[in-house]
């Protein structure tokens, strides 16, 4: 069987336990408790076990053996064991703190033993060389992304697409010894596709000495993560691709807005895409007083962190949606300061409908501690900002037309090979090569420059130039939207109707911003908990 059969084999079981009540959320948690103990399991019998053996009673024979209801009560028996370390009686069974992260709180909520018994008895069909030998952690990767396509989890929570990740990736070059972090981590993207960037520049880590590898699985990497049932995918998700972490696994739970945020050392490279819009899954409140702009506003936060957090010379990529490149007062003074203390090189404009939530536009900037001349500056790093707009004149991507590799790489060709965004670039490449198409109309973006350009994809706007023209604003587009007055071309209402929600609850997050940094607390608070009211219904 190939990897994409053993994902739909065990992806249509969850149908079958449909009929016990479990969701798709529910069911790769319910996967996940059962994948750990088998894959201890399996690599015990190999002769690979090295950290994190299972106490007795509570290995994958304990449970393969049974059936009916016997099987049932000792999987919440050993769940309950693995989850606080104790047996039955009271008697410490294990210490291993990432056994216990992984089964923190863990509890079934499977009702049929029949149907445990057919997860059970799929897991062990599984021929576990030849799917460890193909990249069990791309199995398991791809179960979470079904379950993204398939989860209508509300604004918020958002699958980054695979395809953005590693240009992003593959933009930074991420290298060994470098300190790889993401501040909000999910189920641990960015991290593993780090990970297998560097595998696959360093021949699988044979090129490394031994040293070197124990850096890469156990201290290269570490992401924080604020919910704990995504953080239990995530460290389920490293492991599978061989990533330890420390002694609390790769991804720590915590508040990267928070002290856990204020803790970390500073890295090399910062990957992340941080939550935004109304989140459902747990809300990261800003406890930070080390950020020198104090805002409500969650994605500036994160920005500041993620700036901040970087060492002398030390590369970002974040995506952020739109209302941090135009958000006025406080979004200002960070884009300066941003501005000021990095080199912001590049900027991409995404399409629409790449992200689960209709609508939501966003971008990824990219930038550079200190100035492309020298790291360690601390003032006036940026001289000039690279926009590449993939929005204007792009698909509707969706389930239909799905967003990949191909529209990306001209991004990846005229980003360049420097990782730091100071490989020679010229403007106009990659435009759309029509001479008779109807310009676009007037604007500052378009002042005084060749015609041909104002077609281009690939546009270079200097600091000075967005200081006296935009006024610190980084909503920087100039090609006119060919389809805008075309009916007969518009998305499906469905479309169109999540653009509307996506604006809706953008606009509706900046005026809770306001309504907080006036004072009006109680009443953000109200207003929120009435739209989460009004987004639920919607949603049902």
């Amino acid at each position: 069987m190939t990897n994409n059969d053993i994902v739909q084999k065990l992806w249509n079981l969850c149908d079958v336990l449909r009929d016990d009540g479990i969701n798709y959320s529910d069911y790769v948690t319910e996967l996940v408790l059962l994948l750990f103990i088998k894959m201890v399991h399996e690599n015990t019998e190999a002769g690979t076990l090295k950290k994190h053996p299972l106490p007795e009673g509570c290995r994958w024979s304990d449970l393969s053996k049974q059936d009916g209801q016997n099987l049932l009560e000792t999987y919440k028996r050993v769940l309950l064991a693995l989850s606080t370390g104790k047996d039955g009686h009271g008697n410490q069974i294990h210490d291993d703190p990432l056994i216990t992260a992984i089964y923190s709180d863990a509890q079934t909520r499977l009702r049929e033993p029949r149907h445990l018994r057919q997860m059970v008895a799929t897991l062990d069909q599984i021929d576990w060389f030849s799917a460890q030998k193909d990249g069990l952690g791309d199995l398991y990767e791809g179960l979470l992304e079904k379950n993204a396509n398939e989860t209508k989890s509300g604004a918020g929570q958002y699958f980054t697409p695979r395809a953005l990740i590693n240009t992003m990736v593959r933009c930074l070059k991420p290298q060994p010894g470098e300190r790889i972090q993401d501040p909000a981590a999910g189920t641990a993207g960015f991290l593993i596709a780090a990970h297998e960037y560097i595998k696959g520049q360093t021949d699988d880590l044979y090129d490394l000495t031994t040293e070197q590898k124990a850096f890469q699985t156990t201290k290269a990497y570490v992401g924080i993560e604020l919910v704990p049932g995504t953080r239990r995918l995530a460290l389920m998700n490293c492991l599978l691709h061989g990533m330890e972490g420390d002694a609390e696994g790769v991804v720590h739970l915590g508040n990267a807005l928070g002290q856990t945020g204020a803790g970390l050392e500073k890295a090399d490279v910062i990957l992340a895409n941080p939550p935004f819009g109304t989140s459902k899954g747990g809300d990261a409140s800003i406890t930070r007083d080390d950020l020198t702009y104090k805002t409500s506003n969650k994605q500036l936060a994160f920005l500041q962190h993620i700036y901040r957090n970087l060492k002398p010379g030390g590369r970002a990529a974040v995506v952020l949606p739109d209302n941090v490149l135009f958000e006025a007062g406080v979004g200002t003074d960070v884009r300066r300061d941003l501005m000021n203390k990095c080199n912001l090189h590049t900027v991409l404009r995404l399409p629409t409908g790449i992200f689960y939530a209709q609508g939501v536009k966003t971008n990824v900037l990219f930038f550079t501690k200190g100035s492309a001349a020298d790291k360690y500056q601390e003032e006036n790093c940026t001289e000039h900002v690279w926009v590449y707009d993939l929005r204007t004149n792009m698909p509707s991507f969706g389930k239909r037309t799905p967003f990949g590799d191909p529209h990306l790489k001209p991004f990846e060709e005229v980003y360049g090979e420097s990782p730091n965004g100071d490989s020679e670039r010229k403007e106009g490449e990659y435009s759309f090569h029509s001479e008779d198409i109807e310009l676009p109309e007037h604007s500052d973006e378009n002042e005084g420059i060749d015609p041909r350009l104002a077609h281009s994809r690939w546009r270079s706007f200097s600091r000075q130039w967005i200081a006296e023209h935009k006024g610190d604003s980084l909503d920087i587009s100039w090609l006119k939207d060919s389809d805008s007055v075309d009916a007969a071309n518009l998305p499906e209402p469905s479309v169109l109707a999540g653009e509307a929600m996506g604006e809706l609850v953008q606009a509706l997050g900046e005026l809770d911003a306001l309504m907080r940094e006036l004072g009006a607390e109680e009443e953000a608070d109200g207003a929120k908990v009435l739209l989460g009211e009004v987004m639920g219904g919607v949603e049902q």
